[in-house]
């Protein structure tokens, strides 16, 4: 019988997936983790000393790099969702890394891929044309791999736990709040361990150790094929929503529909986007339903989508748009972020960072301190934050996620204007020892001095990251699963490439006809660098009303949840096994 089969196929299906795949798709997790952070942590210190980049040159190629590397999880979510499905996406784009980092870890051992060292009393030789087009093949690879595999990594390791099962409901966001402990544990390990062994041992182990786990990884994920639980992908999402705005120009002309239930609705034709509800109508931008008005011409039966639209697929284009200012709110944040791995670096280098007479923390190694304290801030968020709040709020996760992004970018716009204060205290040291026009020169001044601006910019990721990731996953249609945490990633892509544009704009519009500049090339103690941070916060102020704007006028995803199975048969009295059908 047909009913039976259908729970038989339910059994089976339940063998899948669940807490038993999270050691494969965290593994993977760690060995991507290490792969990319590996290098680009401590990516400034490669290309200002081994290629001997000027350093603002050398800031935007790395937010650049940030900036492909965030927007290529567009193609990914695209590829995944469309066709191929979140499992072969991330192996392929693993694969991809993979090969990327080979060539980075290549052009690190062979010396006639990068510029000869510096002698002393003469200028240092720029990487050659050939040499750097090796280095930005192998950061285009890794771009690549890293898009394919970013947008689909969080989706698939959620996909894990049926949302329609009560039991698993919960599991859901709780494993956003491990997945980020687990991917912030890597960056740790990037940060102290890779970064060590690049700065003390050299380039060649210090790229080839992450390839190495890269590879391993790569391995343990695929090995786990047989206990993942794989959702096929329904169709690209971007067409649906293309078809959307073209039904909605066509019929432009036509009244609007008082009567909410005359619209087109067609549950077999949306089931494979809908499996864990409909999304219901609502009354905002009303002119995308006209799309859904069903007309002389329209075949109910066999629609021409790009006529005819479903309410299900009309909610699906406006619940994209409704994410959209809550998106861009994220932008200015990681603009403020990416200073860490550009000019806070080189403030590092610039101070003593002596813990012991013989050991020095490598530069880079500062954001140690951001990922210790993201940590800490994720662990009493879970353990103390929420079971309090949830008292008080009724919520499972304690506070909303809107909630949760305000608090992070409050906490990120402390950063920011900490860190320009910090910037006074060293350059001041610089000048008491009369070295401001010694670039290369250690000032006595500890380098823990950074540790405030790193340790907030910890605690307000752990809020605004994670915040972000709950909020697209849950608000975006569930067809676009993957394609939300790609907007993630976008949100990153844009904030990298405005941290260039900042950067290049300061350098430009900075600049006296003395020399002076608020980011000189090769000398941060005759600059300005705490005008760029203040610059920068009060970009975020501005944001932050702004986004409060936003969150109050926002409106949650109507979906029409289906009952799980087992409810049904609660509320029925009907075992599924009795029916006959």
């Amino acid at each position: 019988m047909a009913m039976m089969e259908k729970k038989d196929r339910k059994n089976v299906e339940k063998k899948q997936g669940g807490l038993i795949t999270m050691p494969f798709i965290f593994g993977n997790e760690v060995g991507e983790k290490l792969a990319v952070l590996g290098f680009s942590t401590n990516m400034i210190s490669y290309l200002t000393r081994e290629l001997h980049m000027p350093m603002t040159k050398a800031a935007n190629t790395l937010t650049n790099f940030g900036g492909t590397g965030a927007l290529t999880p567009l193609l990914g979510a695209f590829v995944a969702d469309a066709f191929a499905g979140r499992f072969w996406t991330i192996t392929i784009a693993s694969i991809l890394l993979q090969t990327g980092m080979i060539i980075l870890t290549i052009s690190a051992i062979l010396p006639n891929l990068r510029p000869p060292r510096c002698n002393n009393g003469e200028a240092c030789k720029e990487a050659d044309a050939g040499q750097l087009g090796i280095l930005y093949i192998a950061l285009l690879l890794s771009a690549l791999g890293s898009g394919g595999y970013r947008p689909c990594i969080v989706s698939f390791g959620a996909d894990q736990f049926d949302e329609n099962d009560p039991k698993q409901k919960v599991t859901t966001w709780k494993f956003f709040n491990w997945y980020y402990f687990c991917m912030g544990a890597s960056i740790l390990v990037a940060n102290t361990v890779i970064v060590y062994i690049q700065d003390n041992v050299g380039w060649g182990w210090g790229l080839g150790v992450p390839t190495i786990a890269m590879a391993v990884s790569i391995a343990a994920f695929v090995f786990g094929y047989p206990m993942y639980r794989k959702l096929d992908p329904a169709g690209s999402p971007f067409t649906r929503l293309v078809q959307v705005c073209a039904a909605a120009w066509k019929k432009r002309r036509l009244d609007k529909v008082e009567d909410d239930r005359l619209l087109y609705e067609n549950e077999i034709l949306d089931a494979a986007i809908s499996v864990g509800g409909k999304l219901v109508h609502t009354q905002q931008m009303k002119f995308f339903d006209k799309a859904a008005i069903v007309v002389e011409d329209d075949d109910p039966k066999s629609p021409n989508p790009w006529k005819l639209c479903t309410v299900h697929r009309v909610e699906e284009l406006k619940s994209v748009i409704r994410m959209g200012p809550i998106w861009a709110a994220g932008i200015i944040t990681i603009t403020a972020a990416a200073q860490q791995n550009t000019f806070s670096v080189q403030q590092a280098r610039s101070m003593d960072r002596h813990l012991t007479k013989t050991f020095e923390i490598p530069p880079a190694s500062m954001t140690v301190f951001t990922q210790a304290t993201m940590l800490v801030t994720i662990v009493l968020y879970d353990r103390l934050l929420v079971p309090a709040t949830r008292r008080l709020t009724g919520l499972d996760r304690g506070i909303t996620f809107l909630a949760r992004i305000g608090i992070g970018f409050g906490i990120s716009l402390l950063a920011t204007l900490a860190a320009g204060f910090i910037e006074i205290r060293r350059k001041d040291a610089a000048a008491a020892h009369g070295l401001t026009d010694s670039p290369l020169a250690t000032i006595p001044i500890s380098v823990f001095w950074l540790t405030p601006q790193y340790c907030l910019h910890g605690a307000a990721d752990a809020f605004t990251s994670i915040g972000h990731l709950e909020f697209f996953y849950d608000q975006a249609p569930e067809s676009m699963r993957s394609t939300a945490p790609a907007l993630f990633w976008l949100s990153i892509s844009a904030g990298s490439y405005l941290s260039t544009l900042v950067i290049t704009v300061v350098h430009k519009y900075s600049a006296g006809k003395d020399g002076s500049n608020w980011l000189p090339d090769n000398n941060l103690n005759r600059g300005k660098l705490e005008y760029l941070y203040w610059l920068i916060t009060s970009l975020q102020f501005l944001n932050l009303i702004y986004y409060v704007v936003c969150a109050k006028l926002y409106t949650y995803k109507p979906l029409e949840v289906r009952k799980f199975d087992e409810e049904r048969e609660r509320e029925s009295g009907v075992e599924l096994t009795d029916r006959v059908v």
